[in-house]
């Protein structure tokens, strides 16, 4: 399970190989903090879109800098390594920029994936995407359920 997990430099090149055999690439990204059934139904989602789900997970740092500085709640190395348990993700890759724009351009993915709450125009790569002749899939979201919820939840038990 843990291979993977795996460096940039590897993944392009994977993701190389996976072009050139003809496979269908899906990309998302995301911090997948606590996960629960949304983030389950989303990745499944994603992967259905294609032969491939490649997965950007935002480091740390990453997290810290768009949730501020109490998350994440779960280190990245393990949010890897759960992600990385689920049959319909095929690999994980982490990344330290506040968005994954320079990603989406190494790997090149002929489908980008966010959840509907995202308007296309505001999906980071949606351009690059298209103009490369892939496709932009908005996938509906789980209402009610958010890792910010669940720590809310959390919190009236302490």
């Amino acid at each position: 399970m843990l291979s993977k997990i795996v460096k940039l430099n590897d993944l392009v090149q994977k993701a190389r190989d996976l072009h050139s055999s003809g496979k269908q690439i899906v990309f998302t990204n995301g911090c997948f903090d606590i996960m629960h059934v949304g983030h389950v139904r989303y990745l499944a989602a994603a992967r259905a879109e294609g032969d491939v789900l490649i997965v950007g997970l935002n480091s740390d740092k990453s997290v810290k800098s768009i949730k501020g500085d109490k998350r994440p709640i779960v280190p990245q190395d393990q949010r890897a390594e759960v992600l990385s348990g689920m049959w319909f993700v095929d690999y994980i890759t982490i990344f330290h920029e506040p968005d994954p724009l320079k990603l989406i351009q190494a790997i090149k993915p002929d489908v980008l994936v966010k959840g509907e709450d995202w308007l296309e125009d505001k999906i980071i790569g949606a351009d690059f995407v298209k103009a490369n002749g892939g496709r932009v899939i908005r996938v509906p979201m789980v209402h009610g359920i958010s890792t910010s919820s669940i720590v809310e939840n959390i919190k009236q038990y302490c």
